[in-house]
């Protein structure tokens, strides 16, 4: 925290700490080295240029958030809850490696129908790489959904 702010803030506390403060007026004050201080106290202005900040200090008390309805992080989840957690995520994971594996098929069915295509050398190889990608992709994908699979209680 900078100086100035510290100031301001210790201004601040003292100017709302009670009735007779709130009411006084808060000055910043810049002393001959360029530092600037704030105060509410008169003697402690000599010699330095000062100006007026504030004449009164409101002071409005922060609004709580809003509660949530997730649990806070760190928190139990009961068991029930967890094992419906664990089914859903259960259920979309094999629904993922599902679709995965259907891609997978079709892609090697793709790639199946280029090889039988007529043309050969360096065309051909360019022609098949895309199949062969998705291929490798897909396989990727279902070596991974299985791990998640398999890390589940």
């Amino acid at each position: 925290m900078s100086r100035e702010m510290y100031f301001l803030a210790a201004a601040m506390a003292f100017a709302s700490a009670g009735h007779a403060l709130a009411q006084s007026v808060t000055y910043r004050c810049v002393d001959g080295g360029g530092r600037s201080t704030y105060t509410n106290v008169k003697e402690e202005m000599s010699g330095k240029k000062c100006t007026v900040v504030s004449r009164e200090v409101s002071v409005v008390p922060a609004q709580r958030p809003p509660p949530t309805a997730a649990p806070a992080p760190g928190a139990k989840v009961d068991g029930g809850t967890q094992k419906a957690r664990d089914e859903t995520r259960r259920k979309i994971l094999q629904e993922e490696l599902d679709a995965a594996q259907k891609r997978l098929t079709d892609a090697r069915q793709k790639l199946s129908e280029q090889t039988s295509v007529p043309g050969g050398g360096n065309r051909a190889a360019d022609r098949l790489k895309p199949y062969l990608d998705e291929i490798d992709r897909q396989e990727q994908n279902i070596v991974s959904l299985r791990r998640e699979l398999g890390n589940l209680r």
